[in-house]
């Protein structure tokens, strides 16, 4: 095979292993309630208002503009300033188990509803996250019973 067919293969593999990292879900936190726009600019359309302490996923950024995927899909435009690197996840059943270890035999802390936010404390292994409720609340529960991760 010569050097010119080998690099033509290879050029794929490596434009991928590059964009590789791009694809890697990032997410924020909303700092104070605040609108969400269908445009980088405070002129655009507002669309709804977001409650402080809301996970959201960062797609793209833009000259103090973030392009965020909420919960349920929805994409919107929010200032970046409204965002903090600390996470929160909000969780996706209808009623999730917060236990007192990371694992499934372990004591009930409580139990958090749909659409409740908790804070993210850590991530641990065997799929489980440590989360605190804002009521103080602590505990684990496993990690597809959440979105924001």
């Amino acid at each position: 095979m010569t050097l010119r067919r080998i690099s033509v293969l290879l050029l794929p593999l490596a434009v991928l292993a590059v964009a590789a990292p791009a694809c890697a879900l990032d997410y924020r936190t909303v700092t104070e309630a605040a609108p969400m726009y269908d445009a980088p600019s405070a002129k655009s359309r507002p669309l709804f208002v977001v409650l402080a302490g809301t996970p959201v996923e960062l797609v793209v950024s833009l000259e103090g503009w973030s392009k965020v995927r909420d919960s349920r899909g929805d994409l919107a435009w929010i200032e970046k300033k409204q965002l903090t690197e600390k996470r929160n996840v909000i969780v996706r059943l209808d009623r999730a188990q917060i236990r007192a270890a990371a694992e499934d035999k372990a004591p009930l802390v409580f139990e958090a509803e749909r659409d409740v936010v908790l804070e993210l404390i850590e991530a641990v292994p065997g799929g489980w996250v440590k989360v605190r409720h804002r009521d103080g609340q602590s505990g684990f529960l496993k990690a597809p019973q959440v979105w924001g991760l």
